[in-house]
C-alpha cells in the first residue's frame, strides 16, 4: 500500500488558501484535510472541530508542553498548530494529507518532515490582499494592519517553497494544484 504524501499549503492571510483548498476538496476525495487548533475566537459561521479546534490559551500551551503538535506558531496574538497523531495515522493509511497553516508553522514542518511538499499561495498583488482582508468585514482596521505587516514578511519567504501559486483566479489555482498532486501520485 502506498504511503500518503504530506502537503503543506501556506501564504498570507487573505491570499485565498481556504477558498482554493475548499474547491480542491470538492474535486478530490483522496485527500485528508488536517484541522488546525487555534486560540483565536471563531468567526461568524465557524464551528469547533470543523474549521478549527478552538482551544483556550492554557490548553494550547499544555499541549505544546506535551509535544502533541507537529508544528505550532504564534500569529497576530494567537496560537495555531497541527496535532501530529492524526496526520501520521492518515499518512500511514495511504491518504495524502493537506495542512493549511501559517508560514512560521510551515517552516517548522519542513524541518521535521523534509519530504513534505511545500506550496505557497500568493495574492496577485499586495493591494488585492489588503482589499480582500477589508472585504471580509470581520476585523478592525488595527487587526487588518497587523495582518498586512505580517503578510509583508511572509511574502519574502515564498522562494523557499517547492511551488508558488498566484491566486488571481481560483479555478486556475486549483488546476495548478491538481497538476502537482497528479505528478506526485504518478
Amino acid at each position: 500500500m502506498r504511503k500518503g504524501t504530506l502537503y503543506v499549503f501556506t501564504g498570507p492571510s487573505g491570499a485565498g488558501k481556504g477558498t482554493v483548498l475548499g474547491r480542491l476538496r470538492e474535486q478530490d476525495d483522496r485527500l485528508f484535510y488536517s484541522i488546525s487548533a487555534t486560540t483565536r475566537a471563531p468567526r461568524p459561521g465557524e464551528t469547533d472541530g470543523v474549521q478549527y479546534y478552538f482551544l483556550t490559551k492554557a490548553d494550547f500551551e499544555q499541549r505544546i508542553a506535551q509535544g502533541a503538535f507537529l508544528e505550532h506558531a504564534r500569529y497576530v496574538d494567537n496560537y495555531y498548530g497541527t496535532l501530529e497523531a492524526p496526520v501520521d495515522e492518515k499518512l500511514a493509511a495511504g491518504y495524502d494529507v493537506i495542512l493549511e497553516i501559517e508560514v512560521q508553522g510551515a517552516m517548522q514542518v519542513h524541518k521535521k518532515r523534509p519530504d513534505a511538499v511545500m506550496v505557497f499561495i500568493a495574492p496577485p498583488s499586495f493591494e488585492e490582499l489588503a482589499a480582500r482582508l477589508r472585504g471580509r468585514g470581520t476585523e478592525s482596521e488595527e487587526k487588518i494592519q497587523k495582518r498586512l505587516e505580517t503578510a509583508r514578511e511572509e511574502l519574502t519567504h515564498q522562494g523557499e517553497f517547492d511551488y508558488v501559486i498566484v491566486n488571481d483566479e481560483v479555478e486556475r489555482a486549483v488546476d495548478e494544484i491538481r497538476g502537482i498532486l497528479a505528478a506526485r501520485r504518478a
